[in-house]
């Protein structure tokens, strides 16, 4: 007997790719006896109803996003209040988060859907923006926060402090706080670690430091971030949230980063290996 009986689908808008795909889905889930739901997406390529996003994470006990990391990272956003286990078909570029592939969807669904699978929780950051003692923005990224300039060739400067220890103030082009999740993308590209997805810490990754010294620094997920804007530099910025949402900042504005206490819940097939991820996706060597 399965432990899921109603299955959300998830995917990426305007993309015709994904049409064959989401129509075997469907049948093969209905074909099985699952109640199926469709997010605005599925639901206009599928010519099926749709629900609003939050009545879907209610109703819903496995969600499958078929599309690339960027789909299942907006999925995992909405998710995770709600604990829902996430599975991912890669349609797109990369797949370190969507790990199924199309050619073997319906063979590894049919073992995850017996409870044949590999947990792997994953912890979500929450940012808020602090203006004047006044919250004016806040958002959750499970790959990164970063702080960045905003349409300008330009250095900002800001100060951190990690549990109200004061850190660094430093000139650069921005700062990525990355979760483990988020290691092998923006932060990866400036020169961060890679992080295994077990670890339960953060890293620090400056880009494009004005102080060659200035490295990536690793803390741990319970350590409270804060970050201000330096008055005597106003550069405009913004702060983005797994590089989708954004708010704009101004000098003096503070940011405050922790970690939810909820997790995203990413299911994969008994087969799963990170190491065999890493290597296949970062083009390392083969086994001697």
């Amino acid at each position: 007997m399965s432990p899921f009986s109603h299955v959300g689908i998830f995917t990426k808008p305007n993309d015709i790719r994904v049409d064959n795909t989401l129509h075997q889905l469907h049948e093969f889930l209905l074909q099985r006896g699952f109640q199926v739901f469709c997010d605005q997406n599925a639901g206009l390529i599928l010519g099926l109803p749709a629900m609003p996003a939050d009545a879907l994470a209610r109703n819903i006990d496995l969600a499958i996003v078929v599309g690339g990391d960027g789909t299942l990272l907006g999925t995992g956003r909405l998710l995770a209040p709600y604990e829902v286990p996430i599975v991912g078909i890669n349609l797109g570029r990369l797949g370190f988060l969507v790990d199924v592939s199309p050619d073997e969807m319906t063979a590894q669904l049919e073992h995850i859907l017996k409870g044949q699978y590999k947990e792997e929780p994953r912890f979500v950051l929450h940012a808020e923006v602090v203006r004047d003692d006044e919250i004016i923005g806040e958002g959750d990224a499970l790959n990164d926060v970063v702080l960045h300039v905003r349409n300008e060739i330009r250095m900002i400067e800001f100060t951190t402090w990690v549990d109200g220890h004061f850190v660094n103030t430093q000139r650069a082009d921005g700062l990525i706080i990355t979760t483990p999740t988020g290691s092998t993308a923006y932060a990866l590209s400036s020169g961060g670690p890679i992080m295994h997805p077990a670890l339960q810490a953060l890293a620090l990754v400056p880009i494009c430091p004005h102080t060659l010294s200035d490295r990536p620094l690793v803390i741990s997920n319970q350590s409270a971030v804060e970050i201000q804007l330096c008055e005597q530099r106003d550069v405009p910025a913004r702060l983005s949230f797994d590089g989708q949402n954004n708010i704009g900042l101004e000098s003096g504005d503070r940011i405050r980063i922790h970690t939810r206490p909820e997790k995203v819940r990413l299911l994969h097939p008994q087969s799963y290996d990170y190491y065999h991820i890493l290597r296949a996706k970062l083009h390392w060597g083969v086994q001697l």
